[in-house]
């Protein structure tokens, strides 16, 4: 469900834009000035800003500008009831997705709250498949398992064999599944992941090919489902087990056919994929339960890439440590820290029940938490994450002293009193981090540095405390 704000100083005004916007299940807020309007944005995670332009205590262009620069990506509709073109020629230039008048025109209104709905949720992904893209990491380790697998893939990749990765979760299968496409003649072609599990079987099918507007109560218009999105490239079916009975017959189809209809549609359409699929579950015995289609197993699985779960191959952990310390403090901006060879013999002594997720996670706690050279005793101390830690903890040289007791979490009255109390740890952890240069940390944690003074001061920080 979308969330909208609304910046108007007229009541009645807010009152109408939000009876109209709630009764198309978006979720709405509303203000009546903009001083507050951007605290809310820079709180919330809102997908779209309606903004009034004549305000008092801030001007709507004000509000636009200093939105864009807290949240470069949120689309803002400016609206007025003293338009003109120079008004929305200059709103378009200062970054604004449109500019409706007052009294917004019903239709008007919703067919640009959609529109500016869709682009910012195309921004985003396109956002995130660029980070995807960029970041893919190599498959690192020099156990026997991995080095198979790494000449498995080399084999395999540059061929139309459909593949099935199978493993715990956290083991890696995604990253076998992306240098499987990265290595194919497909790689300048998009990589589509879906996550079966995720989606509710309901939805799956509608996901997957597609539907046609009006094909069930919320489809609003015409959607493309992933087999188009990734025509000419891969696509990704993660935790393929949990694919529902219809969903399971129709990709069944859509492997032998390489064609598509989408929910709701007649049209066949042809699609041009490459299958990778992944699950943690066996399929053999997910087949023999009666959950999973033995003919679709044996479509999927013409190559069988098995990746094992990490205390399989402790002697990994090294490596894999190494790389993640280094990856993690650059992302931080922090320099290198060092690990003791203690360390990582403590660290390949663990279960690792939650294999190179597990260990990631780990790390990066370490590198927090702990001072320049990770030692065994750290990996004692923080090997169990359950224990939270406060800025309180934090010693002069930046390692932790001490744990801190679990949080009560009944002494807040609401979400919103939780957030509070932890944006507060937060913000402080990183100004006893920075040595209180709020100048630095305001760029730390990617906010304006006034709105970094009025969160100090909303928050009563003071340093020393």
């Amino acid at each position: 469900m979308a969330k909208i704000l609304i910046i108007d100083d007229e009541r009645a005004i807010r009152n109408t834009l939000r009876e109209i916007l709630e009764y198309e299940d978006y979720q709405v807020e509303d203000i009546d000035n903009g001083i507050d309007g951007l605290e809310m944005i820079q709180k919330n995670d809102y997908d779209l800003v309606l903004c009034d332009i004549k305000m008092n205590r801030m001007d709507g262009m004000e509000v636009l500008t200093e939105g864009l620069a807290i949240k470069p990506d949120l689309p803002f509709i400016m609206i007025s009831g003293h338009g003109t073109v120079e008004t929305a020629v200059e709103a378009s230039k200062k970054g604004a997705f449109d500019f409706i008048s007052k009294p917004p025109d019903l239709n008007r209104l919703l067919i640009t709250v959609r529109n500016a709905l869709d682009r910012g949720t195309l921004v985003t992904e396109t956002k995130v498949l660029k980070r995807k893209v960029a970041k893919v990491r190599p498959i690192l380790g020099n156990s026997q398992a991995i080095v198979k697998i790494k000449e498995t893939i080399e084999r395999v990749a540059p061929t139309e064999a459909r593949v099935l990765v199978t493993g715990a979760n956290g083991s890696g299968k995604e990253l076998v599944a992306r240098w499987l496409h990265e290595k194919s003649n497909r790689s300048n072609a998009p990589l589509i992941e879906v996550n079966c599990a995720a989606i509710p079987s309901e939805l799956i099918e509608s996901e997957l090919f597609g539907h046609e507007k009006g094909s069930f109560t919320s489809a609003v218009k015409q959607r493309i489902g992933k087999f188009e999105s990734a025509h000419g490239g891969t696509l990704f079916l993660d935790e393929i087990g949990d694919m529902s009975h219809s969903a399971q017959a129709k990709v069944l189809r859509a492997l032998q056919e390489n064609k598509i209809t989408r929910v709701g549609g007649e049209k066949e359409i042809d699609v041009d994929v490459r299958v990778v699929a992944a699950t943690n579950k066996d399929l053999l015995k997910e087949i023999e339960l009666g959950n999973f289609r033995m003919d679709l197993y044996h479509r999927l699985s013409v190559i069988l890439i098995h990746v094992p779960p990490l205390a399989e191959r402790r002697e990994d952990i090294p490596l894999l440590t190494q790389s993640f310390l280094e990856e993690i403090c650059n992302e931080y901006g922090m320099p290198p820290k060092k690990i003791s060879e203690g360390a990582l013999e403590a660290l390949k002594s663990l279960p690792w029940t939650g294999n190179i997720r597990e260990l990631r996670n780990m790390i990066e706690r370490l590198i927090i938490l702990s001072d320049k050279i990770i030692t065994d005793s750290d990996v004692k101390a923080f090997a169990n994450p359950s224990a939270p830690v406060t800025a309180a903890t934090i010693g002069a040289g930046g390692a932790i002293t001490a744990v801190a007791p679990q949080t009560d979490y009944d002494q807040f009255k609401n979400f919103q009193e939780y957030k509070d109390h932890a944006e507060r740890e937060y913000i402080k952890f990183k100004l006893e981090k920075n040595n209180w240069n709020v100048s630095k940390t305001a760029d730390d944690i990617d906010i304006q540095r006034s709105h970094l003074y009025s969160k100090i001061e909303k928050y009563g920080l003071k340093r020393g405390e």
